[in-house]
């Protein structure tokens, strides 16, 4: 009698007990996901915390005259500016393992950059770039190419005309001419100091706003401004 009051409850309701046995792999589904998101988020405070606990290097300022672009720090554009003469002298920083994959860094942080200069002119259409190797005792160029004004400054803008020979493949007396030309502009090892510390600091910054940005993310709260 009571198996056939369960059938017959079944054939008149059917979808409640459907509905019941949906509910309770729905609960326990969220409380897995809870439990993994409290995981997650509690790993992200505790690398955001260590991340926040780093003693930045000594402060190195630029050599004269170039000056710090304002907002370089948050963002992927020139990191210094100078002027000499007309001409206007801007300098990007990444690390160079980060463009050509792989790389050796000792545990005294970044010991090989890639720096991007763009040398502009008034009245000039094009605006002359060199891509470099910055080392704490050298620098050496990697390519140099013509480009339009308007083009993207970026590592990894792909020119829209012809690029230039290989370096490697000019003459040693004109490679040596492009030497002294940026060099005559302030372009040497003598940067190196900043600009290494300067990326630390923007590689700390950058983890930590990771973090914080993963973390809001999960937790499905508001991003604030300027996060």
């Amino acid at each position: 009698m009571f198996r056939k009051a369960i059938v017959g409850c079944a054939q008149h309701a059917p979808w409640r007990l459907i509905t019941g046995r949906r509910s309770t792999s729905t609960s326990t589904s969220t409380s897995v996901s809870s439990a993994v998101d409290s995981i997650l988020l509690r790993s992200l405070k505790e690398h955001y915390e260590e991340a926040a606990k780093m003693n930045p290097p000594p402060k190195v300022s630029p050599p004269s005259p170039f000056g710090i672009v304002t907002g370089a720090m948050e963002g992927n554009g020139p990191v210094l500016k100078r002027m000499y003469g007309d001409e206007e002298i801007s300098l990007s920083v990444m690390r160079l393992a980060h463009v050509v994959g792989g790389g050796d860094e000792d545990d005294d942080g970044i010991n090989q950059l890639f720096v991007h200069v763009v040398v502009s002119k008034p009245g000039q259409n094009d605006s002359l770039h060199f891509l470099c190797g910055l080392y704490p005792d050298a620098l050496g160029i990697h390519s140099v190419s013509m480009r339009p004004k308007h083009e993207s400054q970026g590592f990894l803008a792909v020119p829209s005309k012809y690029n230039g020979p290989v370096f490697e493949d000019i003459d040693e007396k004109m490679r040596d001419s492009f030497h002294s030309y940026i060099e005559e502009r302030g372009i040497d090892e003598s940067l190196f100091p900043f600009l290494q510390a300067w990326l630390y600091v923007k590689d700390n910054r950058n983890l930590m706003r990771w973090f914080r940005a993963v973390g809001t993310f999960i937790s499905g709260q508001k991003s604030a401004k300027g996060a």
